[in-house]
């Protein structure tokens, strides 16, 4: 550790550097409908069966001719229509054109569509307008997407709302995917209350579930909310047994601090191991990583800022590579010059709310106002994070900072 490390506290890149070398994809694949599989993995590559488009089309309304036929604007009489589904089939004459329209098949010997914009159609055909026509103008030809054979999309690639219907042009029905991970996740602690019942003295309602199950869905994963667990050893154990025989990972919000109630830790290194404990982040230093028996497990801390952000940067790429999603990538850094203070001191990564904004190009950040670890507004307001390293300290309006905007999963 350098000067500035905290003791005692696993630097981040070290912590992410121990989960990810230990985690292994899962190799459960499934067949699905293309319109089912959203979200999902896929477990091989996508090959293109046909050449999209599968035949040359043409790029606009207007008239298909042979570029030989031009003729100082003469007349031409129109032999014919080539729509959409209604290719031109009869025998086309020289010195005639073909009414095509958009997306229909090009006519067998044409060499260039005329939009129909730059004609003038009379009782005895088409002239056109237009000076100078190439070769190809207004021609789709085919294969000019997607040739057949090309690999459309790699293994280990999650499924957007662009790929699906990108996979469709293709004809493919059914993809092979990964099993999404599952996850089991509960709050833990006596003061936490349900939505919907008023609050005894010292209590407070459980909102980090709320946090949780979202970012699980937004990383491509199966969420299994087991609730809201009290501090009682026996009801702990019992709860994290049932979880790890339901799930792949299991998370907790709570009881990973040091607090004499904080039990999580004692129940899980006796029923696995604890990878690491409490991290070199601000906030969320309390983050748990280790083993069960069938289950990997992330503790996190109680507060709900520390909870969403330890979910966001540690868990995050934790689930993509047990789902097998090989194209996942974290956040890019980006510098931007701060309109506001931050504090901080030095000894951890600190992760700060701020809002950003472009100004004469450049980014400009602000921060969001209170920090502290409890305080979710901060998080609401937010639209990226001000990720200030272990050795800095309190940084004056006008520095350069890095910040990393939110990804899809925060939104």
């Amino acid at each position: 550790m350098g000067c500035c490390d905290a003791p005692g506290l696993m630097p981040l890149e070290d912590a992410m550097e121990n989960m990810l070398s230990r985690i292994k994809p899962i190799q459960t694949t499934l067949q699905l409908p293309l319109a089912e599989a959203i979200g999902y993995v896929l477990a091989e590559d996508i090959l293109s069966p046909i050449f999209v488009p599968p035949f040359d089309n043409s790029a606009m309304d207007g008239y298909a001719i042979r570029i030989a036929d031009l003729n100082n604007n003469a007349t031409m009489p129109v032999a014919g229509k080539s729509f959409a589904g209604q290719p031109f089939e009869g025998e086309w004459p020289q010195g005639s054109c073909v009414r095509i329209m958009t997306g229909a098949k090009i006519p067998d010997g044409c060499d260039a569509v005329i939009m129909q914009e730059n004609t003038v159609v009379g009782e005895d055909g088409v002239t056109f307008t237009q000076t100078e026509v190439k070769p190809q103008n207004n021609i789709r030809p085919t294969g000019d997407d997607i040739r057949k054979g090309d690999i459309v999309l790699p293994k280990g690639s999650r499924l957007t709302s662009r790929d699906i219907p990108m996979i469709a042009t293709l004809g493919v029905s059914h993809v092979t995917v990964v099993r999404k991970p599952r996850v089991a996740f509960f709050s833990t602690g006596d003061e936490l209350k349900p939505l919907g019942q008023p609050l005894a003295e010292g209590q407070i309602y459980d909102s980090n579930r709320y946090g949780i199950k979202p970012l699980i869905e937004n990383f491509g994963c199966e969420p299994i909310d087991l609730g809201i667990i009290p501090d009682c050893p026996e009801t702990l154990k019992a709860t994290f047994e049932q979880a790890q025989s339901l799930a792949d990972v299991v998370v907790t919000s709570g009881g990973v601090s040091v607090g004499e109630a904080d039990y999580t830790k004692d129940i899980l290194e006796e029923l696995g191991e604890i990878g690491f404990w409490k991290l070199a982040i601000k906030p969320g230093k309390p983050f748990a990583f280790g083993k069960l028996s069938t289950a990997w497990f992330c503790g996190l801390p109680g507060n709900p800022v520390s909870a969403v952000l330890t979910m966001y940067v540690l868990v995050q790429p934790m689930l993509a590579k047990l789902s097998g999603h090989t194209e996942w990538k974290a956040p890019e850094s980006i510098p931007a010059t701060t309109k506001t203070a931050f504090k901080k001191a030095p000894g951890r990564t600190d992760y700060q709310r701020g809002i950003y904004t472009i100004e004469d190009g450049k980014f400009v950040v602000e921060t969001t106002g209170n920090q502290s670890s409890g305080a979710f507004r901060s998080m609401s307001l937010a639209n990226c994070f001000v990720v200030l390293e272990r050795e800095r300290g309190r940084v004056e309006v006008g520095e350069t900072v890095n910040i990393q905007l939110f990804n899809s999963t925060l939104y």
